[in-house]
């Protein structure tokens, strides 16, 4: 299937898109399976197993938590994010799960679930195994899921076909002007005279209208505001959840700024300020299962927003265009997304945090410039630029939670998003290192990564922070 930057773009529930809305989404869908096939009356227990990067950080991740709401029928865009303890802690009392809401299974998370993170296939990090069994015990329907990064879900894959990979890659050729490079996106735009977001805007119409396609960027932006919001309005100094003990920066910030003399406006680094105010408040609400989107992952979410916050605060109050130049940059955004989907990969667990934080400044990066004028050369230089420096980024949460380095490096790399789109609009946009060249370069510094430091907390800060 062709992917949509609604595909990339997804709302979604904290604090991780590979590691807690995939497994939602292929729990959902096993259970969907069930029923299609007519066995869910028969059955009476399903085992569930997390492999590899989701056995060693599924915990802190809320891989467990997803997996019951999902075979309890919950989709990541539509959950109650306010009713889910409430929900699990009945399963937990209860001892019973209702499969889809309408068939009631014995459930013991001790002995249903089991992380196995020594344990992993070879299509992919992120594995789940999930078997439904009947009343004396035999196996009606056991299926292997794949969580591939940004809650993008393979299925039916047993991991030892190589060539049945190819079933996650875009077939991006059935849209009106496919690309599967940055150079060939770069000839699209010469040849046709426009720019890299009315590209994805033509593609995009093959599945919407002109108008469904600006609502539903809108709706987006409106959801990542909201996100903002609520990571400001938070009680300062609460905790975030986990034995690490975090507290929140975003609420105590947020304040200071509002009480910020008006002569402070003329310091020059308040504006960084706020960036960083508006990636802290978005990754903190993940952290603390919140409502995100995933841009283009939960763990690099707060980028995007910061960037886009930082675009809507710039503009003149009375600019026409300033939801034009919003849709302009999440659809360049987006296009910039699919071609490390497609080329390279955007899971940590995969290729370490340069396929997420460095994906997300590499997209950030291309959506400012573009919002801000610049041509599809240079659009594709500040992408380059964003991506060159986060090369190498590992994957190290601390105690397997998505707090530390993750939230900072959120802020760090907001920052970093709008320097490389300004290098690229003082510029003509030639120059010597593709936006190609380092996708690939990316990818292969991602299979080079030792798996210690991809989302597996046994290598970097997570091991120095818990030594000290």
């Amino acid at each position: 299937m062709a992917v949509s930057v609604f595909d990339l773009f997804k709302v979604g529930v904290g604090p991780s898109s590979s590691h807690t809305v995939g497994p939602m989404r292929a729990a959902r869908m096993f259970a969907l399976s069930l029923r299609q096939d007519g066995l869910l009356p028969q059955v009476r227990r399903v085992a569930v197993s997390l492999l590899g990067s989701l056995g060693a950080t599924g915990r802190g991740h809320g891989s467990d938590r997803a997996v019951m709401l999902g075979l309890m029928g919950h989709e990541p865009d539509r959950v109650d994010i306010d009713a889910i303890d409430g929900w699990l802690a009945q399963v937990q009392s209860s001892g019973q799960l209702s499969l889809l809401g309408e068939h009631v299974v014995a459930w013991s998370p001790n002995t249903d679930l089991l992380f196995k993170g020594r344990q992993r296939l070879s299509f992919h990090t992120n594995g789940l195994i999930m078997v439904a069994m009947d009343a004396q015990g035999q196996v009606l329907s056991e299926r292997t899921y794949f969580s591939v990064g940004g809650g993008f879900v393979v299925s039916g894959l047993l991991s030892d076909d190589p060539q049945r990979a190819r079933q996650v890659v875009p077939e991006v050729d059935v849209l009106p002007l496919p690309f599967h490079s940055g150079q060939a996106l770069l000839d699209l735009c010469a040849t046709h005279h426009c720019s890299i977001a009315q590209v994805m805007r033509l593609n995009e119409r093959h599945w919407r209208s002109d108008a469904e396609i600006d609502q539903g960027l809108l709706h987006l932006w409106s959801v990542m505001q909201a996100c903002v919001q609520r990571g400001c309005e938070r009680e300062p100094g609460s905790m975030l959840p986990g034995h690490l003990q975090v507290q929140r920066r975003a609420p105590t910030l947020w304040h200071q700024l509002q009480a910020a003399h008006p002569q402070d406006g003329r310091d020059p680094w308040r504006g960084m300020d706020w960036v960083n105010l508006w990636a802290l408040a978005v990754n903190e609400e993940n952290a603390s299962g919140g409502r995100v989107v995933t841009a283009p992952t939960n763990g690099a979410a707060g980028i995007i927003p910061a960037v886009l916050h930082h675009l809507h605060h710039s503009l003149p109050e009375d600019d026409a265009g300033r939801s034009g130049r919003i849709i302009d940059f999440l659809l360049t955004a987006g296009a910039v997304g699919l071609l490390y989907k497609e080329n390279a990969s955007i899971s940590g667990a995969e290729v370490g945090c340069q396929g997420e934080v460095g994906v997300a400044c590499s997209m950030a990066a291309a959506g400012l410039c573009a919002a801000l004028g610049g041509t599809p050369l240079q659009v594709e230089n500040a992408a380059e630029v964003g991506m060159e420096h986060c090369l190498g980024l590992t994957c190290d949460p601390v105690g397997g939670l998505v707090q530390i380095p993750c939230i900072e490096r959120n802020a760090m790399a907001s920052v970093q998003a709008i320097n490389a789109a300004r290098l690229a609009l003082l510029g003509d946009g030639h120059h010597r290192i593709s936006l190609d060249q380092v996708i690939r370069t990316m990818r292969q510094t991602g299979a080079d990564m030792k798996d210690k430091y991809k989302e597996t907390a046994r290598g970097g800060l997570a091991v120095s922070i818990v030594a000290c």
